[in-house]
């Protein structure tokens, strides 16, 4: 049984980059070289056919650490100029360096960036004090709003509870990616705080929005975006059991996406689809012949046709 409440649609949240956000794939031409015709054709798609309301731009899923400081304005800006009348573009500008850091978002603001995502410095291992002073001073030196990225599995430390909080005082700290997979310390924050939290694991979208979520931050959203943000938009309506029947068609693709790092079959998905992709670069490997029946098998469970 579910319940229509009128003032549903907001559940009294602020969405600063709407409610579906994709962490782009970054394609490649043979060679591996920077593909700017098929960035801009994947994120006409992305944003025309799968619904996003923003694309990241340079995050993990696009290889960051592998594309320099040139390419990456030049991604932004050929993006930008493609899509950003209908779609906000998040530039991925954070790395272990709190002064590299700051000069990439001042290059992602020049190139027309509508918003910085910003992932806790990795491998050093900051003390909490030191990611105040990180995230604060990337904050100072922009005009653009921050999401911030907690992902302790990868980055080594995760971005506590009080820190958050302190942390949410900032202007233009305004979001987080969640992929700390911890909802009550989720909760907690999104109790005391108004930033505004987007999951960081497709599969944890519908319980993050149910402690005070507002979206996702996808990487299987390059093929289910439509459907997750039809997911989104049922609970924000109240519909909590079209929602729940969306979770659990999606969650094999939610999950098998990432039975590799997710950019190989990612890549590896989009290239069997015709669209713009391209290799991966080392240390990365392209997807292998299991690899990719295994992502098909996920997505015919999904519901969702990969040919072959």
């Amino acid at each position: 049984m579910t319940h229509d409440h009128p003032a549903a649609p907001d559940r009294g949240v602020s969405r600063p980059f709407g409610r579906l956000l994709t962490a782009m794939a970054t394609p490649f031409t043979a060679d591996g070289s920077l593909d700017l015709d098929g960035a801009v054709r994947l994120a006409t798609y992305l944003v025309d056919e799968q619904g996003n309301d923003a694309l990241v731009l340079n995050g993990t899923t696009g290889e960051s650490p592998t594309t320099s400081d040139a390419e990456k304005e030049t991604l932004i800006r050929a993006v930008v100029e493609a899509i950003g009348d209908r779609a906000q573009i998040v530039a991925g500008v954070g790395t272990n360096d709190t002064r590299h850091t700051i000069e990439l978002a001042a290059a992602a603001e020049k190139a027309g960036a509508h918003g910085l995502l910003v992932v806790t410095p990795y491998y050093s291992r900051p003390p909490q004090r030191g990611l105040v002073a990180h995230f604060t001073a990337v904050a100072d030196g922009t005009g653009l709003p921050i999401m911030m990225y907690d992902i302790p599995h990868r980055a080594g430390v995760p971005i506590e509870t009080e820190t958050l909080v302190r942390l949410a005082a900032h202007e233009r700290i305004v979001a987080v990616k969640d992929a700390k997979g911890d909802l009550t310390a989720t909760g907690w924050v999104t109790s005391r705080t108004d930033l505004a939290f987007y999951s960081g694991e497709d599969s944890l979208t519908l319980p993050t929005l149910a402690v005070g979520g507002v979206g996702l931050v996808g990487t299987s959203t390059h093929f289910t975006g439509a459907l997750a943000k039809q997911m989104i938009e049922a609970y924000d309506a109240g519909d909590t059991g079209t929602a729940l029947t969306l979770h659990r068609r999606l969650l094999p693709l939610f999950t098998g996406i990432f039975r590799s790092p997710g950019t190989i079959l990612v890549k590896a998905g989009l290239n069997v689809l015709g669209l713009p992709a391209g290799p991966v670069r080392p240390p990365l490997v392209d997807a292998t012949d299991d690899e990719l029946a295994l992502l098909r098998a996920d997505c015919a469970a999904a519901g969702l046709d990969l040919p072959e």
